[in-house]
Protein backbone atom coordinates (compact mmCIF):
# COMPACT_ATOMS: atom_id res chain seq x y z
CA UNK A 1 0.00 0.00 0.00
CA UNK A 2 1.30 3.13 -0.71
CA UNK A 3 2.13 5.77 2.20
CA UNK A 4 -0.55 8.96 2.23
CA UNK A 5 1.22 11.93 1.93
CA UNK A 6 1.86 13.77 5.22
CA UNK A 7 -0.54 16.34 5.75
CA UNK A 8 1.34 20.10 5.96
CA UNK A 9 1.61 21.63 9.24
CA UNK A 10 -1.36 24.35 10.07
CA UNK A 11 1.33 27.21 10.32
CA UNK A 12 2.84 26.47 6.56
CA UNK A 13 -0.38 25.77 5.22
CA UNK A 14 -1.58 28.92 6.70
CA UNK A 15 1.34 30.87 5.45
CA UNK A 16 1.27 29.11 2.15
CA UNK A 17 -2.77 30.01 1.47
CA UNK A 18 -2.15 33.87 2.22
CA UNK A 19 1.12 33.84 0.01
CA UNK A 20 -1.24 32.83 -2.73
CA UNK A 21 -4.30 35.37 -2.31
CA UNK A 22 -1.36 38.32 -1.77
CA UNK A 23 -0.23 37.05 -4.95
CA UNK A 24 -3.62 37.24 -6.79
CA UNK A 25 -4.15 40.88 -5.45
CA UNK A 26 -0.45 41.86 -6.54
CA UNK A 27 -1.26 40.18 -10.00
CA UNK A 28 -4.58 41.94 -10.24
CA UNK A 29 -3.16 45.66 -9.37
CA UNK A 30 -0.75 45.29 -11.62
CA UNK A 31 -2.61 44.60 -14.41
CA UNK A 32 -5.01 47.32 -13.69
CA UNK A 33 -2.00 49.37 -13.01
CA UNK A 34 -3.88 52.47 -11.43
CA UNK A 35 -2.77 52.75 -7.23
CA UNK A 36 -6.21 54.86 -7.08
CA UNK A 37 -8.10 51.88 -8.04
CA UNK A 38 -6.43 48.44 -6.53
CA UNK A 39 -3.32 49.58 -4.58
CA UNK A 40 -0.40 46.85 -4.33
CA UNK A 41 0.18 44.82 -1.01
CA UNK A 42 3.31 46.78 -0.79
CA UNK A 43 2.02 49.96 -1.26
CA UNK A 44 -0.52 48.90 1.84
CA UNK A 45 1.80 47.72 4.11
CA UNK A 46 3.28 51.18 3.83
CA UNK A 47 0.54 53.10 4.59
CA UNK A 48 -0.71 50.48 7.38
CA UNK A 49 2.62 50.91 8.83
CA UNK A 50 2.50 54.80 8.75
CA UNK A 51 -1.50 54.37 10.37
CA UNK A 52 0.44 52.33 12.83
CA UNK A 53 2.59 54.86 14.26
CA UNK A 54 -0.49 57.52 15.12
CA UNK A 55 -2.50 57.57 18.38
CA UNK A 56 -5.23 58.20 16.50
CA UNK A 57 -5.26 54.61 14.60
CA UNK A 58 -5.57 53.00 18.44
CA UNK A 59 -7.78 55.60 19.53
CA UNK A 60 -10.15 54.34 16.45
CA UNK A 61 -9.73 50.84 16.34
CA UNK A 62 -10.22 50.75 20.30
CA UNK A 63 -13.70 52.36 20.15
CA UNK A 64 -14.66 50.43 17.21
CA UNK A 65 -13.88 47.24 19.21
CA UNK A 66 -15.69 48.47 22.28
CA UNK A 67 -18.48 49.34 20.75
CA UNK A 68 -18.93 46.08 18.43
CA UNK A 69 -18.06 44.17 21.20
CA UNK A 70 -20.37 45.80 23.28
CA UNK A 71 -23.09 44.85 20.91
CA UNK A 72 -22.37 41.59 20.64
CA UNK A 73 -22.30 40.70 24.04
CA UNK A 74 -25.69 41.88 24.76
CA UNK A 75 -26.98 40.00 21.73
CA UNK A 76 -25.36 36.76 22.86
CA UNK A 77 -27.08 37.34 26.44
CA UNK A 78 -30.29 38.54 24.87
CA UNK A 79 -30.26 35.48 22.43
CA UNK A 80 -29.45 32.99 24.75
CA UNK A 81 -32.33 34.14 27.23
CA UNK A 82 -35.12 34.33 24.37
CA UNK A 83 -33.86 30.93 22.57
CA UNK A 84 -34.40 29.16 25.80
CA UNK A 85 -37.85 31.33 26.32
CA UNK A 86 -39.31 30.18 22.92
CA UNK A 87 -37.47 26.46 23.31
CA UNK A 88 -40.04 26.18 26.26
CA UNK A 89 -42.72 28.08 25.78
CA UNK A 90 -44.96 27.60 22.94
CA UNK A 91 -47.05 31.16 23.76
CA UNK A 92 -43.34 32.90 23.35
CA UNK A 93 -42.07 31.22 20.07
CA UNK A 94 -45.65 32.10 18.81
CA UNK A 95 -44.95 35.79 19.62
CA UNK A 96 -41.17 36.38 18.84
CA UNK A 97 -40.80 34.54 16.27
CA UNK A 98 -42.68 36.75 13.52
CA UNK A 99 -39.85 39.49 14.67
CA UNK A 100 -36.79 37.47 14.72
CA UNK A 101 -38.27 36.73 11.05
CA UNK A 102 -38.25 40.30 10.37
CA UNK A 103 -34.84 41.38 11.58
CA UNK A 104 -33.23 38.76 9.20
CA UNK A 105 -35.36 39.36 6.34
CA UNK A 106 -35.21 43.65 6.74
CA UNK A 107 -31.67 45.46 5.29
CA UNK A 108 -28.95 46.34 7.24
CA UNK A 109 -28.91 49.83 5.99
CA UNK A 110 -32.69 49.78 6.79
CA UNK A 111 -31.79 49.64 10.13
CA UNK A 112 -29.01 52.07 10.43
CA UNK A 113 -31.31 54.89 8.54
CA UNK A 114 -33.38 54.08 11.47
CA UNK A 115 -31.55 53.93 14.04
CA UNK A 116 -29.98 57.11 13.09
CA UNK A 117 -33.69 58.84 13.72
CA UNK A 118 -34.46 56.76 17.07
CA UNK A 119 -30.84 57.29 19.01
CA UNK A 120 -27.21 58.82 19.34
CA UNK A 121 -25.22 58.20 16.57
CA UNK A 122 -22.70 56.89 18.73
CA UNK A 123 -24.73 54.20 20.01
CA UNK A 124 -25.83 53.05 16.49
CA UNK A 125 -22.98 50.79 15.92
CA UNK A 126 -23.73 48.81 18.89
CA UNK A 127 -27.20 48.71 18.34
CA UNK A 128 -26.73 47.25 15.03
CA UNK A 129 -23.89 44.76 16.10
CA UNK A 130 -26.49 43.52 18.57
CA UNK A 131 -29.67 43.47 16.27
CA UNK A 132 -27.46 41.41 13.32
CA UNK A 133 -26.12 39.05 16.02
CA UNK A 134 -28.78 38.31 17.95
CA UNK A 135 -31.37 36.16 15.67
CA UNK A 136 -28.65 33.67 14.45
CA UNK A 137 -27.97 32.93 18.49
CA UNK A 138 -31.56 32.81 19.25
CA UNK A 139 -31.84 30.86 16.61
CA UNK A 140 -29.12 28.81 17.35
CA UNK A 141 -30.03 28.24 21.04
CA UNK A 142 -33.57 27.27 20.21
CA UNK A 143 -32.64 24.42 17.88
CA UNK A 144 -29.88 23.15 20.41
CA UNK A 145 -32.55 23.13 23.20
CA UNK A 146 -35.22 21.36 20.74
CA UNK A 147 -32.56 18.61 19.06
CA UNK A 148 -31.67 17.30 23.33
CA UNK A 149 -31.80 13.70 22.88
CA UNK A 150 -35.42 12.11 24.23
CA UNK A 151 -33.87 9.27 25.54
CA UNK A 152 -31.36 10.89 27.80
CA UNK A 153 -34.46 13.08 29.18
CA UNK A 154 -36.11 10.00 29.76
CA UNK A 155 -33.00 8.47 31.58
CA UNK A 156 -33.04 11.36 33.71
CA UNK A 157 -36.50 11.24 34.89
CA UNK A 158 -36.07 7.52 35.73
CA UNK A 159 -32.98 8.02 37.58
CA UNK A 160 -34.27 11.54 39.33
CA UNK A 161 -32.23 13.93 37.54
CA UNK A 162 -32.63 17.30 39.66
CA UNK A 163 -32.90 20.17 37.35
CA UNK A 164 -29.44 21.55 38.19
CA UNK A 165 -28.55 18.24 36.52
CA UNK A 166 -30.32 18.12 33.66
CA UNK A 167 -29.23 21.46 33.37
CA UNK A 168 -25.66 20.99 33.49
CA UNK A 169 -25.42 17.12 32.25
CA UNK A 170 -28.09 16.95 29.05
CA UNK A 171 -28.79 20.59 28.43
CA UNK A 172 -25.70 22.64 28.09
CA UNK A 173 -24.01 19.35 26.49
CA UNK A 174 -26.61 19.87 23.73
CA UNK A 175 -26.79 23.14 23.31
CA UNK A 176 -22.99 23.70 23.26
CA UNK A 177 -21.93 23.24 19.59
CA UNK A 178 -24.99 25.12 18.57
CA UNK A 179 -24.01 27.98 20.33
CA UNK A 180 -20.67 28.01 19.71
CA UNK A 181 -21.09 27.98 16.05
CA UNK A 182 -23.37 30.86 16.12
CA UNK A 183 -20.87 32.87 18.16
CA UNK A 184 -18.42 31.86 15.73
CA UNK A 185 -20.37 32.58 12.62
CA UNK A 186 -21.77 36.22 14.41
CA UNK A 187 -18.13 37.30 14.86
CA UNK A 188 -17.54 38.21 11.05
CA UNK A 189 -21.02 39.07 10.97
CA UNK A 190 -20.79 41.79 14.19
CA UNK A 191 -18.10 43.70 12.53
CA UNK A 192 -19.19 44.25 8.95
CA UNK A 193 -22.61 45.63 10.33
CA UNK A 194 -21.32 47.60 12.91
CA UNK A 195 -18.35 49.09 10.72
CA UNK A 196 -20.90 49.71 7.94
CA UNK A 197 -22.85 51.08 10.71
CA UNK A 198 -20.32 53.65 12.07
CA UNK A 199 -19.66 54.16 8.01
CA UNK A 200 -23.39 55.76 7.57
CA UNK A 201 -23.77 57.41 10.92
CA UNK A 202 -20.26 59.17 11.65
CA UNK A 203 -19.59 58.06 14.86
CA UNK A 204 -16.33 59.74 16.05
CA UNK A 205 -13.09 58.13 16.49
CA UNK A 206 -14.33 54.99 14.58
CA UNK A 207 -12.77 52.47 11.87
CA UNK A 208 -16.14 53.55 10.00
CA UNK A 209 -15.24 56.61 9.81
CA UNK A 210 -11.59 56.67 8.61
CA UNK A 211 -13.28 54.39 6.11
CA UNK A 212 -15.58 57.03 4.50
CA UNK A 213 -12.87 59.76 4.73
CA UNK A 214 -10.37 57.32 2.67
CA UNK A 215 -13.32 57.08 0.18
CA UNK A 216 -13.86 61.13 0.38
CA UNK A 217 -10.29 62.04 -0.52
CA UNK A 218 -9.45 58.85 -2.55
CA UNK A 219 -6.77 57.57 -0.50
CA UNK A 220 -7.56 54.02 -1.62
CA UNK A 221 -4.59 52.31 -0.43
CA UNK A 222 -5.35 54.12 3.40
CA UNK A 223 -8.92 52.20 2.32
CA UNK A 224 -7.31 48.83 2.24
CA UNK A 225 -5.04 49.51 5.12
CA UNK A 226 -8.16 49.67 7.60
CA UNK A 227 -9.95 47.05 5.86
CA UNK A 228 -7.11 44.70 6.62
CA UNK A 229 -7.36 46.17 10.37
CA UNK A 230 -10.86 44.91 10.37
CA UNK A 231 -9.82 41.24 8.76
CA UNK A 232 -6.95 41.29 11.15
CA UNK A 233 -8.59 42.30 14.68
CA UNK A 234 -11.72 39.90 13.57
CA UNK A 235 -9.59 36.66 13.35
CA UNK A 236 -7.77 38.30 16.30
CA UNK A 237 -11.10 38.00 18.27
CA UNK A 238 -12.40 34.84 17.12
CA UNK A 239 -9.26 32.94 17.25
CA UNK A 240 -9.07 34.21 21.33
CA UNK A 241 -12.70 33.19 22.17
CA UNK A 242 -12.66 29.94 20.24
CA UNK A 243 -9.61 29.32 21.87
CA UNK A 244 -11.62 30.23 25.56
CA UNK A 245 -14.50 28.17 24.34
CA UNK A 246 -11.99 24.83 23.69
CA UNK A 247 -10.27 25.68 26.92
CA UNK A 248 -13.58 25.69 28.93
CA UNK A 249 -14.82 22.55 27.20
CA UNK A 250 -11.05 20.74 27.82
CA UNK A 251 -11.41 21.69 31.67
CA UNK A 252 -15.06 20.36 32.25
CA UNK A 253 -13.85 17.33 30.30
CA UNK A 254 -11.01 17.08 33.16
CA UNK A 255 -13.48 17.92 35.98
CA UNK A 256 -15.96 15.17 34.91
CA UNK A 257 -12.98 12.60 35.09
CA UNK A 258 -11.96 13.75 38.18
CA UNK A 259 -15.20 13.25 39.57
CA UNK A 260 -15.77 9.64 37.72
CA UNK A 261 -12.27 8.63 39.23
CA UNK A 262 -13.52 9.58 42.75
CA UNK A 263 -16.67 7.45 42.44
CA UNK A 264 -14.57 4.50 41.12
Amino acid sequence: MKKRAKALPAPLRFLLVFAFWVGVWWIISAIVGKEVLIPSPPVVTVHLIGLLKTSDFYLSVGMSVLRITAGFAAAVLLGVITGVLCAVSKTADALLSPLFSVIKATPVASFIILALVWINKELIPVFISALMVLPVIHGNVREGIKSTDKELLEMARIFGFSKKQKLTRIYLPSVAPYLTAGVKTCLGLAWKAGVASEVLCFAAYSIGNKLYQSKVYLETADMFAWTVTVIVISVIIEKLLMSLVVGNRSRKRYDNSKKTEKVV
